[in-house]
């Protein structure tokens, strides 16, 4: 997809990802090593959105499978149409039990979920596991088959294997350590809270409307929260989300009681947002 590192940073950048070097340098890597790229940080910094930049400016398809407590391969991998089955079944009740049997268990009746799917046909695609972490440890060892040699077994049809390897990201906030089998398979890059400059950048390019004096004084505003101890930081998702609402309010500068008006923006717990109100001056920022 990609002949140069300064080739991934502007590709994304049109699609309104701006990339630090080192995510420019994985991505790259990623793409020309075949290797799955294993994402990890806080939740809202950029994550799951660099797996959609990267599809937008391959296109490429994206694929995603959203992890959670309790998904099973039936979730992830593949699974037969029961309803679809027993009709048919009910249909050909004169064939013998090896007639029908061929017949259900075949394309027509297979439910392909996100992993089946990213490895079937030719067409390009950018497969996202979102929230790693959050998965139970046996769906490790699914991904680990199918990482390994991008091919999965279905009993009744044999063995399917990838004609065109997606481009896989794996995401993950840490909420739970990864097997170092898995992370031996995947390029790591951990995406942390952007520098001041970026970020401003980040503003910018994601609220037009803003001006470059309101957009610094949000972005050293957020960058003193995230230098309290909070429950939660403030992601850039975040920062993006108040540099909107300053702009539908209508603020040209930030001033105290704009601050604490909005800060249930950026902070998510009522404890920091008391902690913020007493410890913040924008003034002094």
């Amino acid at each position: 997809m990609f002949t140069s590192v300064d080739e991934v940073s502007a590709r994304l950048a049109e699609a309104g990802y701006l990339a630090s070097p080192s995510v420019a340098t994985t991505v790259f890597l990623a793409d020309r090593l075949g290797k799955p790229l294993l994402v990890e940080g806080p939740a809202g910094v950029g994550k799951t959105e660099l797996a959609k930049a990267v599809a937008q400016v391959a296109g490429a398809r994206l694929v995603r499978l959203q992890c959670y407590e309790g998904v099973d391969e039936s979730r992830a991998l593949y699974e037969w149409n029961h309803a679809k089955q027993l009709l048919r079944i009910s249909a050909g009740r004169d064939e013998t039990w090896d007639e029908t049997r061929t017949d259900i268990f075949s394309e027509e009746f297979l439910l392909t979920r996100p992993l089946l799917t990213a490895i079937r046909g030719d067409d390009p695609k950018v497969l996202l596991i979102d929230e790693t972490d959050k998965a139970d440890v046996e769906v490790e060892g699914l991904l680990l088959e199918v990482l390994s040699d991008f091919q999965v077994t279905v009993p009744e049809l044999g063995t399917i294997t990838a004609t065109r390897r997606p481009f896989v990201v794996l995401t993950s906030n840490a909420t739970r350590e990864l097997s170092e089998a898995l992370r031996r398979r995947c390029l790591f890059l951990h995406i942390g809270f952007p520098d001041e400059e970026l970020e401003r950048r980040i503003v910018r390019l994601r609220v037009p409307g803003l001006d470059e004096a309101l957009a610094r004084s949000v972005v050293r505003v957020v960058g003193a929260l995230r230098a309290m101890d909070l429950r939660k930081a403030p992601s850039v998702a975040e920062t993006v989300d108040w540099a909107r609402t300053l702009l539908e309010l209508g603020a040209g500068t930030l001033d105290g009681s704009v601050v604490r008006a909005t800060l249930g923006v950026l902070l998510k717990h009522q404890d920091d947002v008391l902690k913020a109100a007493a410890k913040l001056d924008p003034a002094a920022l």
